[in-house]
């Protein structure tokens, strides 16, 4: 399909490129050209298409998707079941009970919920870890959803060979989907078990992702375990020789830093989770002072509820201003590349990090017409700090428009996903 996306301003993510007014075109699902209103396009070099469609962005801004770089899609059903109560309480009493009751169908139907709710915020990537990495990539296929699925491999789910497995299917299966080794954190896996992770790391030469340094209690019990905070100790595995990174990184030691900066490892950040869930505020200033890649993630809808970029890039700015007592600790536009390129790398998705020739061509369109976003004397700044869900007009992935003016076009009827979600809902909670 061909499409033309013009009378567009475009944020191009690209390192010290303003915006500027200008048009996109897409073919299949790659842009092929990104050209500013000073072109003459009856210039006999530039080539010319049969348009399957042309959409007036009517001055409004076409930047790259936000990419969801840690989130667990199918704890829709959870959203507003267990709220209130701390991590561990929340974890062992609350939400694993649940979710031993989930079928394989039923994570398919609740992704595809939690897909819904991405693209009206503008995510076009998600990295996903849940317990059946087969129901929700067959979810994200269904539903045009690029995810890259991180293993959640603890000494209760899956075994080693499994995770191999899945490691070399989702690899090589569909080209919205890839998968990245991992486990679910230091502390729901034995020693043995994570030495297995690191030498299965070894064997491909791949990263590995896990929850790290989420809570304080998480750090001392690691500390009096192994006498070393969990960084070091998953260090001394040779865990993280092929890179990887943190969902969390709230408590940081600078030691810990250093290997994240040696290692060229990728801070992930999920600020609504931690402060709902009082587990912290993360130190995002000083990763970045130390070069160390920080994307952003909602986590899941139940430790969030809300799977919403705009919300977690203002609360990555404002959080940091608060603990580093400093109103200038973050610039708007590095928290805005958090949330687009940092997580593409994060994801190992480089081609979706910004807009340029031959990238894929996933593509939000911000409606700057609302008054939340007026004035425009900086949008990147109204991006993070006045945004929301409701300036995103368009989301496209994969060359594919999914939403556009409060529209889904996906597999199913809307409704139809919804009914099924409270469905299982409700069989999940009548036994209680």
């Amino acid at each position: 399909m061909k499409i033309r996306l013009y009378n567009a301003r475009i944020l191009t993510m690209e390192e010290n490129k303003d915006i500027f007014r200008g048009e996109i075109w897409i073919e299949d699902n790659r842009i092929v050209r990104i050209l500013p209103d000073t072109l003459n396009l009856s210039d006999t070099t530039t080539p010319h298409f049969t348009w399957d469609r042309e959409i007036d962005c009517k001055e409004n801004l076409l930047m790259p998707g936000f990419k969801n770089a840690h989130t667990h899609s199918p704890m829709t059903f959870l959203r507003s079941y267990a709220d209130d109560l701390p991590l561990q309480l929340w974890l062992n009493e609350k939400v694993f009970p649940m979710e031993a009751k989930l079928t394989s169908s039923d994570i398919y139907e609740l992704t595809k919920l939690a897909v819904l709710e991405y693209l009206t915020s503008g995510i076009t990537s998600i990295f996903d870890m849940y317990i059946d990495p087969d129901a929700v990539a067959r979810a994200c296929i269904d539903m045009g959803m690029r995810c890259v699925i991180a293993s959640g491999l603890n000494d209760f789910t899956f075994s080693i060979e499994e995770i191999e497995r899945y490691y070399l299917k989702w690899n090589n299966n569909d080209p919205l989907i890839s998968y990245k080794l991992g486990f679910h954190a230091e502390y729901t896996c034995s020693h043995e078990l994570l030495m297995q992770v690191a030498a299965l790391a070894h064997k491909y030469k791949a990263p590995v992702y896990a929850h790290l340094a989420e809570t304080e209690k998480e750090v001392e019990e690691c500390k009096e375990k192994y006498c070393a905070t969990p960084v070091e100790f998953l260090d001394s595995l040779g865990m993280f020789d092929y890179g990887g990174g943190g969902y969390h990184c709230v408590y940081m030691t600078a030691k810990e830093m250093d290997i994240f900066q040696n290692k060229r490892l990728h801070v992930i950040t999920n600020p609504a989770s931690n402060l709902k869930l009082a587990s912290g505020i993360a130190p995002i200033a000083e990763y970045e002072r130390r070069g160390i890649n920080v994307a952003i993630g909602t986590d899941g809808p139940a430790s969030n509820n809300c799977l919403d970029m705009f919300r977690e890039m203002f609360l990555v700015s404002g959080l940091s201003k608060v603990r580093e007592k400093d109103a200038a600790s973050l610039d708007a536009i590095d928290v805005l590349r958090m949330a687009t390129a940092n997580g593409s790398a994060a994801m190992e998705l480089p081609e979706t990090d910004i807009l340029v020739e031959g990238k894929l061509a996933d593509i939000i369109l911000i409606d700057l017409k609302q008054p939340n976003m007026q004035p425009l004397h900086n949008i990147p700044k109204n991006l993070v700090y006045s945004g929301s869900k409701s300036n995103v007009l368009m989301t496209m992935i994969n060359g594919k428009i999914l939403y556009e003016s409060g529209n889904f076009y996906v597999n199913e009827p809307v409704d139809m996903i919804f009914e099924k979600c409270n469905e299982i809902v409700h069989r999940l909670t009548a036994t209680l």
